[in-house]
């Protein structure tokens, strides 16, 4: 069960789970198509109840149940008041900006942290600790932290001003120079989207996998450095021209979290059973980009 599916991570996941002979079924709002060979509930989690009723008609117990899409405590509490004692694991998407990104160590692990209070990364801290506040002898869950996403069905960019940014390939083709806050020197731990789908699916099952886990790629690098990767793919040079950070953030103090260094340490997930991601970026981008040879 995905709660989601129809997006990047989550189509991501539903794709490769049919793709395996997995029997999945997806909740979805119904705005965007879902992956074929799903089977498609369609309700907005935001309508509670409809929501509630929906989840205890269906006749079924899952071996897993992915939250790919919580953003508030009220999600989490909604996941378990849905799911215990029907699933034998929940796996909830959460992330990295739940790390104060003033306080950040490098790397970070996931535990000796400071954690913010502020906008996505606050609430999505909050939503775990509903989780965390919840008997694992109830429902077994995994929360998992992932860094910046990248893939196929994203756009590529990972920082102000050239993040996730429809027009990054074409402005690099051309030769335009890349405006990065900070000349692009903090600190990059991506993961490939289909590995974080592995992650993801490595978890049915496993007793190891209870707790909270940083999910980030084998490359940790420079921004500066993701950009320049992906120029070489394209055959031309990145040309970078610095944005102060300090004006950059007087006037976005929103963008705090992608202006810092996000390094992890991945010694819990090394330390379970779950998959450890393996794509390289460059091998990512190559992948994403559709570039062969």
């Amino acid at each position: 069960m995905i709660i989601g599916g129809s997006g990047f991570v989550s189509g991501t996941l539903a794709r490769m789970a049919v793709a395996r002979g997995h029997e999945v079924t997806v909740i979805t709002r119904g705005q965007r198509p879902a992956p074929s060979g799903v089977e498609v509930v369609t309700v907005d989690r935001n309508d509670r109840q409809e929501f509630a009723n929906r989840i205890a008609s269906l006749r079924t117990d899952w071996d897993l149940v992915v939250d790919a899409i919580p953003y508030t405590p009220d999600d989490a509490r909604q996941d378990v008041e849905a799911f215990a004692g029907r699933t034998g694991r929940l796996v909830f998407i959460s992330t990295d900006f739940v790390y104060d990104p003033k306080e950040r160590k490098i790397p970070q692990s996931e535990h000796d942290a400071v954690f913010t209070t502020d906008g996505y990364g606050g609430q999505k801290r909050l939503a775990e600790i509903v989780l965390e506040e919840t008997a694992r002898e109830t429902l077994p869950w995994t929360i998992l932290r992932p860094s910046h996403i990248y893939g196929p069905g994203s756009l590529p960019g990972c920082l102000p001003l050239h993040g996730r940014d429809p027009v990054l390939v074409e402005s690099i083709r051309q030769g335009l120079p890349l405006q990065l806050v900070g000349g692009g020197r903090f600190l990059q731990h991506p993961i490939f989207a289909p590995d974080l789908a592995e992650v993801i699916l490595s978890a049915a099952g496993q007793t190891t996998a209870d707790g909270t886990f940083n999910v980030a790629g084998p490359d940790v690098l420079e921004s500066r450095a993701y950009y320049q990767v992906l120029g070489r793919l394209l055959g031309r040079e990145v040309m970078i021209e610095e944005v102060p950070v300090a004006g950059f953030l007087e006037e976005h103090p929103e963008k705090a979290p992608f202006c810092c260094d996000r390094s992890y340490d991945l010694s819990a997930l090394k330390g379970s059973r779950l998959y450890l991601p393996a794509t390289s970026l460059e091998n990512g981008l190559r992948i994403q980009q559709g570039i062969t040879g």
